[in-house]
């Protein structure tokens, strides 16, 4: 089962910032994420979502290649490429995997304008040593799946001196 982690971060591009390092970390097998989105509120109050995977591209990918194998079937290749990459692009934007879209923008819009979120599903980590490389950072725990213990070990690596100022405004 993964754990959900949700993060506020007070730059626009510090959370795409943080996505990085932490996949830098699964290169280095000390993370294995199944998910990993950054939510971005600009100075206009407009909330976009950057996702990691491109499931229309990927389908329509994949898409071309199985409609080009099959229009040469039946010797239409350029036809078959063309209808196979456009239902695998419909597919993979229908398809939805991973943090829910809708759940990102009600986070989003509840962020401080030029801000930004970072969503993650892990599936597996080392602790101690993620941690340990994301202690530097400023960002506000905004939700988690996590135990009592272990969120509270992530808010204080997180959570430094003047973080408060980050947070989100009170309702």
């Amino acid at each position: 089962m993964s754990t959900l982690i949700a993060v506020a971060f007070p730059g626009v591009d510090d959370a795409e910032r943080v996505r990085s390092q932490l996949l830098d970390l699964q290169h280095a097998h000390l993370i294995d994420l199944e998910d990993a989105a950054v939510v971005i509120k600009r100075a206009d109050g407009r909330v976009s979502l950057r996702q990691l995977h491109n499931l229309a591209a990927r389908g329509a990918a994949s898409g071309g290649v199985w409609g080009l194998l099959l229009g040469a079937l039946f010797a239409a290749p350029l036809l078959g490429a063309a209808l196979g990459a456009a239902s695998g692009a419909l597919g993979g934007a229908l398809s939805d995997i991973g943090v829910d879209d809708d759940f990102m923008r009600d986070i989003g819009r509840s962020l401080k304008e030029e801000s930004s979120a970072l969503f993650i599903l892990v599936r597996r980590a080392t602790p101690d040593r993620v941690l340990q490389e994301l202690e530097p950072l400023e960002g506000t725990v905004l939700q988690t799946s996590l135990s009592f213990a272990d969120e509270a070990k992530l808010r204080a690596a997180l959570e430094g001196a003047g973080a408060s100022e980050h947070a989100l405004p009170a309702a």
